[in-house]
């Protein structure tokens, strides 16, 4: 009698377990595959990004005086609004895609981690490489030749990014281990310059100017997956720092987002 009390108690209990974990799976469905849509087509926020801004030598303009004109900020002033200005545009436009960690957000907290960046980075121009089938920048040789008994090195003419080189391969192993974050985009230059006339001249409506992005992205095993330039024209007539940011960092925000998002595709074999 006992015995039996005891095995209808057994399944009374299986039989409560076992509804409990189907009411779990149907929710876990539900919530993952949306009804009967598959789950592969659901968005994976699975990569966590760090912004590493350019470091303040690493700033080349040559309409400081014109900004300083309009804005009355003065050169630290404007360097510093452009550096966090350019790290605020990628967090936008990054922040729907995955996490994104700012080292510039809150700059207490992150500056002994920014100056090991710094001390553990090296900058090598090199040529930009094709996005088309993109393959990172591999150490190039140097083509020399002898001419009239004389050792020439052969002027390259390829056009040059400054790349982000590791002095010290445990950096991003280490800024994985304490961020949680599998990628690296690293700022490596800005330049603003003027492609026509003297910048005495930029503001006169016919001349030419744009802004040219250097980046790098490093995954947390130091694997160099997209690096090269972005740029885009800036109209002589722009010289407010709001509008730069907003409309023309944002610009260079879309492209290197979408090489990123390129760059995480699967390959396939």
């Amino acid at each position: 009698m006992i015995a039996l009390h005891f095995r209808h108690k057994i399944n009374f209990i299986l039989g409560v377990m076992c509804c409990v974990f189907c009411f779990h799976s149907k929710a876990q469905d539900k919530t993952i595959g949306q009804g009967s849509t598959s789950s592969t087509k659901e968005p994976v926020k699975k990569h966590k990004i760090m912004l590493i801004p350019f470091e303040n030598r690493m700033y080349l303009s040559e309409i400081d005086f014109l900004i300083n004109k309009e804005s009355k900020l003065d050169a630290k002033q404007i360097k510093a609004i452009m550096r966090d200005g350019l790290n605020e545009q990628f967090y936008k436009k990054l922040k729907s895609k995955m996490g994104v960690v700012d080292l510039l957000d809150d700059t207490v907290k992150t500056r002994e981690d920014l100056a090991s960046i710094y001390r553990y980075l090296s900058y090598q121009y090199q040529k930009v490489p094709s996005q088309t089938n993109y393959k990172a920048p591999g150490k190039e040789k140097e083509e020399k030749a002898i001419e009239k008994g004389q050792l020439n090195v052969e002027s390259n003419t390829d056009s040059r990014f400054m790349n982000a080189r590791l002095k010290n391969a445990t950096l991003v192993p280490y800024l994985y281990r304490k961020f949680k974050t599998d990628l690296y985009l690293f700022i490596n230059e800005l330049d603003i310059k003027s492609l026509t006339g003297s910048p005495a001249d930029m503001n006169a409506n016919n001349s030419s100017r744009k802004i040219i992005m250097h980046y790098t992205v490093y995954t947390y095993d130091a694997k160099e997956i997209n690096s090269g330039i972005a740029e885009t024209d800036l109209p002589a007539t722009v010289n407010s720092p709001a509008k730069i940011i907003n409309v023309y960092f944002a610009q260079l925000a879309d492209i290197v987002a979408s090489r990123i998002d390129k760059a995480l595709l699967p390959v396939n074999n």
